[in-house]
């Protein structure tokens, strides 16, 4: 995949310069959106808001607390905006100390994340809050693990249990495709 500015429309939403150079890095014509860090001013989101009449938005933010609250604030700003994830062994920095981040990633996990972005889905999901944790991805022992797992094969980034119920929902993963990606881990063990 070639992503330049003839055939890659979006500006790509990231927190900070590292991400911006990281990607770069791999494709030298992308265009970012910093947005300096979880401090995401109301300037930032009016003009992102303003951005998005004319161009795609895709938010890739780092699979972390902040990266979260900076993709809530964004998501609710630009509702249209398409989402890119890496998981959270994606994210590792290679020494220690450093916090998790696009910026980590390696071309392979930006690549595929940047093709196989998520939208809000106007249709609504099949899945229950019963069903959800009868999965066992809420409650119980390996819940976590599990959600991350399912995370990387549904390519929807991590969350704790109720965000990444509320994901789930918001991009319109039906009971049946969570179901897969569930028994594809179970039995990938």
């Amino acid at each position: 995949m070639v992503l330049n500015k003839k055939n890659f429309n979006a500006v790509v939403v990231v927190e900070g310069k590292d991400d911006t150079i990281r990607l770069k890095q791999f494709f030298p014509g992308i265009e970012t959106f910093e947005t300096n860090g979880s401090a995401v001013s109301k300037k930032t989101l009016a003009e992102l808001k303003k951005l998005s009449q004319s161009r795609e938005i895709i938010i890739f933010t780092d699979p972390d607390f902040n990266g979260e609250r900076i993709r809530r604030l964004v998501s609710e700003a630009v509702p249209t905006a398409k989402q890119a994830f890496i998981s959270r062994k994606e994210g590792e920095p290679e020494k220690r100390g450093n916090s998790l981040g696009v910026e980590h990633a390696s071309k392979e996990a930006l690549e595929r994340a940047l093709s196989d972005l998520h939208e809000v889905e106007a249709a609504k999901s099949d899945l229950t809050p019963a069903a959800y944790r009868q999965l066992g991805l809420a409650g119980g022992q390996g819940a976590k693990k599990l959600r991350e797992q399912v995370g990387i094969i549904l390519s929807v980034g991590y969350g704790n249990s109720q965000t990444f119920y509320d994901r789930l929902l918001t991009f319109g993963i039906s009971l049946d495709q969570l179901q897969e990606a569930v028994k594809e881990v179970k039995n990938g063990k």
